[in-house]
This record gives C-alpha cells, structure tokens and sequence, in this order.
C-alpha cells in the first residue's frame, strides 16, 4: 500500500475493550535457563511490535499479528516479544523510534497507516530491521507483508450472493485506504460474478467499485458507528454485510445476533469463530488474511540469521494460503452444497488464472 496522506483520526480505546496506554509495553514470558552444560544461554532476538489503533485485542489485524509473534517464540524459544500500544496516530513514530533506542532486532509495524511514518523512522535507522504488515517501503532494511485480499474477497462476495435471500448484499469499512477497499473490490467483484453465472441482479451495497465511493466509519474501533452503518444498510434490505474496520465491525455482529438470524455477516482477517467467538453464531464465513503466519515466519527466519529482504518481501495469496475463504463453521448445514461447489472450482480458476481478479488498491 502507497503511504496514505488525508483524512486521519485520534482514537481511544473503548472502555469494554483492552485498555492500553501507549507507553506499555507486552513483555513475554521469562524463558527459561538453558538446559546441559552449555556456559551461556542463546542470545535473545527481541521482536518488537507497534499496534495500529484498537490494540492487541482487535479481533482482527493487530490481533493476528501478535499470534504471529507467539507463534514464532513457540517455534524459536529464543524470541522475545514486546509490543507496544497506539491510542493515536501519534503514537507510531515515538513507539517505532523507542524500539530501535531497546536495539529490537525486528521492529514490526502494524497497518497501512504506518507506512510513511516506518519508512521514515527505517531511513533514519539503517542498521535495524523493520517489518510492516498491509503496506510497501522503498527502504532495503523493510520487509513488507502484502495480501491479495481481493482474492478471497471475490469467494466471499460469491458467497454472499449465493447465500442471499433478499437479493442484496453490502460492505463498508473502516477507512477509506488501501487495505480496506481492496476487500471491497473484491467482494463487488466476486457478486458480479455470481450474477452473471446465474443471470440474477443481486444489489451491492455500501461499495461502487467503479467509482471508488461507499460508507466508511472513520474508525476501527467504534463499534456504535458499526452499528449505525448495519442499521441503515440492513433498512436499506442487506441480509448479509462484509464489514472492513477492525472492531468497529463488532456493532454490526451485534446487530446480526439481534436479528434473529434475518443477518448474517462476513468478517475479515482472522476467522470471526476463533477472534469474536461470541459472535460464531452469526458470522457466514470469513475472509482471512494470515498475517499470523506472515509475521511469524519473517520473524523466525531472522531469529535464524536468515535475511529479510524488501524485494519481493511477502505476498498472500490464494495459492500460497496467505488468503483464503474460513470454514462456514454454524452455517456449514445452511450453505447449499452446490455453492460450496462453485466455491471450490472458483478458487481453483483464480489460482490457475483462469478467473482474473483485478483492484486497483492490490499491492504493487
């Protein structure tokens, strides 16, 4: 993702939610001694993590990006996490500049809001290593982790469509970048799709793919503004909405258990059934994004002397697992077994080409 210049907000976080100031750090477990008779223990590699807005806790990219650090402790013992929380925009260049001061060996970023500030602090910092999840950076000491999102979000607007009994289907997310709209595409095209294969007209809400305009909640962390937006598209005769805005989607969750199963909902980036389990009841499928096994074998590999290099750096795809199409988990009896099936050949066509997926907001 381009840096993104504009519209910005300063956020705290709910009351409900994980509260976290921005200076405190999430330290790791002490590890234990080593074991044998060797004199010294392995040298620590600290990996250290920057959250964008909605902490840890988000059900969502922050959430997974931290699994991802866990997971590559649990995979190499001598890694040692940390993060450190952003209550604002602001908060992204002392958090970044503070973890090259504790001499990180690997400084992760969190979110395409991040890249400019990264790629500045990176620049400034040649001798460290950074990681950003959901953007690019022209800096040799980056290593980018992009997704081709519109991938699976195309499965998902498929679904959706098929799903449908109103005849409509909507989306919005939580800022208008990159990261978010490239879901969009997707999911816009992947009902296109589903309309001309079966000659239907099913509506899309919410998102105008060609004019590159739709609801957004400026947050991603409102769960009242979620609500809102579900309220007005559900008015509007959605039965099913894929929210893109962290947990700013939790109000739309919401909205969908109260209506009695008349809404269900597309969650995104990690499976909605394991993130907001309280919610699995309602949640048709969702469009994942593994920035956990992105983040965890970047991290590995440095923790084995491995370099990291900017180019290529990291994409996910279809293909490679690093996109995909959740279990339907409690909709798995309500799902009609011929749409599975054309999910299945659908995934099948995009990964060999056969179908193009194609957004202008897909990483370049």
């Amino acid at each position: 993702m381009r840096p993104v210049r504009g519209k910005r907000i300063v956020a705290i976080l709910a009351a409900g939610g994980l509260t976290l100031a921005a200076a405190a750090c999430g330290e790791a477990p002490e590890e234990s001694g080593s074991t044998g008779s060797s004199p010294a223990a392995v040298a620590a590699y600290k990996a250290c993590m920057v959250t964008d807005l909605g902490g840890i806790d988000d059900k969502s990219f922050n959430a997974s990006a931290w699994a991802g650090l866990q997971a590559a402790k649990a995979e190499v013992p001598s890694v040692d996490p940390k993060y450190v929380a952003s209550s604002s925009e602001a908060d992204y260049e002392p958090g970044l500049r503070g973890f090259v001061s504790q001499g990180c060996n690997f400084i992760l970023a969190v979110g395409g809001l991040m890249g400019e500030v990264t790629t500045k602090v990176a620049t400034d910092s040649p001798k460290s290593q950074f990681g950003i999840v959901d953007s690019s950076s022209g800096s040799p000491n980056v290593y980018p982790m992009q997704f081709a999102t519109h991938q699976a979000a195309f499965l998902a607007g498929y679904l959706a469509a098929g799903y449908s009994k109103s005849g409509k289907v909507a989306t919005y997310g939580g800022m208008k970048i990159p990261p978010v709209t490239i879901f969009m595409d997707g999911f816009a095209d992947g009902v296109a799709q589903y309309n001309k294969a079966k000659g239907k007209d099913v509506k899309v809400l919410g998102w105008d793919k060609a004019a590159q305009n739709g609801s957004f909640a400026d947050s991603f962390i409102d769960q009242s503004k979620g609500k809102s937006i579900a309220d007005t598209l559900v008015g509007q005769g959605a039965d099913v909405i894929m929210p893109v805005a962290g947990g700013t989607g939790l109000g739309t969750a919401q909205v969908a258990k109260d209506s009695n199963g008349k809404l269900a909902v597309i969650w995104v980036d990690q499976d909605g059934c394991t993130s907001a389990a309280q919610y699995c009841e309602v949640f048709l499928s969702t469009v994942v994004k593994n920035i956990e096994d992105a983040v965890k074998q970047a991290v590995v590999k440095g923790a084995k002397g491995e370099a990291l290099a900017a180019s290529p750096g990291y994409l996910g795809t279809l293909e490679n697992d690093g996109v995909s199409l959740a279990p339907f988990n409690q909709f798995e009896s309500k799902v009609d077994p011929a749409l599975k099936a054309e999910l299945d050949k659908l995934k099948a066509d995009i990964i060999a080409g056969t179908v193009k997926v194609e957004s202008a907001n897909a990483p370049k």
